[in-house]
């Protein structure tokens, strides 16, 4: 008897806990088990780099704050300002092209002076929002010009950022508001004729394209034509994850790393170093950890008591599902390469605080729900 209400008295203190905090304790767990597992393969790969593990870790932990922060805001606020979000996000990549900053031959990003900022990563929470707006208090599946007008709140910020130039980045935003209209009841036909239409328009879409982005999709097909420059990426990449084998060869082993065979291995390769040191169980270990997190926050979309909180949850869960294929695909040949970090794994800043304000998002549409009488 004792312990059985030992028992309760612990469920009730968790209950309050995350009342309190306004944190869904599952989702929490799982974010916390990838950081810490993303902290091990950082240092291996860093060469046992102290001060760029601490960077990391503070990183983590403005990450995880602004997690909570957004957290207690209730979704009917961030509902109320979403329209406002979206303008001042359009306003600030029209400011990028007029004025932006340029590095790496690429005019992303806005200089203040005491702060380097890229407004295309507060699209990626921006543009989900607004077509989830857009669709919220309208009869579903869309059609017509409702769809039209959803669509168009879509492309216009991904040709804005598809300008700077930045593919990876405003494909990815464009997916998450593509996730919105199909959780939203977007019909089969259509989405077969639209698949259709991007398979025809792929010519003018190469056009287009950058030189850089050309050689990359030339790479993807023939890495080994030009082995010792674009297709060396990928190739040493394919070598780390081979060796690793079943096992791997243990944590702060991996040779393609700590030789420097294997370029980017902190950011956007860091999942080789992963493959090498901890092999096939390593690499289950985080997918798993991953479809636990991804299948929580659906689990947590599904339960959202309006249909602003559905679509915008589900977007979310969806969008970061194609973080991990976009980033785990580059890596081992199955994509092109593009400039994608593994989420709460690879070195970043900027995009893991992103990352995890959408899940602070998700967690508020969770623990701010009315309870319904029984």
């Amino acid at each position: 008897m004792s312990t059985l209400l030992d028992s309760h008295r612990e469920d009730a203190s968790l209950r309050d806990w995350q009342h309190i905090l306004h944190l869904d304790a599952a989702l929490l767990f799982g974010l916390l088990a990838l950081s810490t597992m993303g902290l091990f393969v950082l240092y291996s790969s860093a060469g046992g780099d102290e001060p760029l593990l601490m960077r990391q870790i503070v990183r983590l932990g403005i990450a995880f704050g602004a997690m909570v922060v957004i957290a207690q805001l209730r979704p009917q606020w961030l509902q109320r300002w979403t329209p406002w979000l979206y303008g001042l996000g359009l306003i600030l990549l029209i400011a990028v092209l007029v004025a932006g900053d340029i590095g790496k031959g690429a005019q992303r990003w806005l200089d203040f002076g005491f702060v380097r900022f890229q407004p295309s990563e507060m699209m990626k929470l921006a543009v989900p929002m607004m077509v989830a707006w857009y669709l919220s208090d309208k009869r579903l599946p869309p059609t017509g010009w409702r769809l039209l007008i959803a669509g168009a709140l879509i492309v216009v910020p991904v040709l804005l950022i598809a300008s700077q130039p930045d593919l990876g980045t405003s494909l990815l935003i464009g997916s998450a508001g593509f996730f919105v209209l199909f959780l939203a009841g977007l019909s089969w036909r259509l989405l077969g004729g639209l698949t259709l239409l991007g398979a025809a328009g792929a010519p003018v879409l190469w056009h287009f394209m950058h030189d850089y982005q050309r050689q990359r999709v030339i790479t993807f097909l023939n890495p080994e034509q030009d082995p010792l420059g674009a297709g060396y990426h990928i190739i040493q990449s394919k070598i780390a994850i081979g060796s690793g084998g079943l096992f791997g060869k243990g944590w702060l082993n991996g040779t393609q790393a700590h030789l420097e065979f294997l370029p980017e291995r902190s950011t956007d390769f860091i999942f080789a170093v992963l493959g090498e040191e901890f092999g096939l169980v390593g690499i289950a270990a985080l997918l798993i950890m991953y479809s636990f997190v991804i299948v929580r926050s659906l689990y947590i979309a599904t339960q959202a008591q309006d249909t602003y909180g559905r679509l915008l949850g589900g977007s979310l869960a969806l969008t970061f599902f194609i973080y991990i294929i976009v980033n785990t695909g580059m890596v081992t040949g199955l994509l092109p390469v593009v400039g994608l970090p593994l989420p709460l794994v690879s070195y970043g800043g900027t995009s893991m605080v992103t990352l995890m304000a959408a899940f602070g998002i998700l967690m508020s549409i969770h623990t701010h729900r009315k309870l319904l009488p029984t």
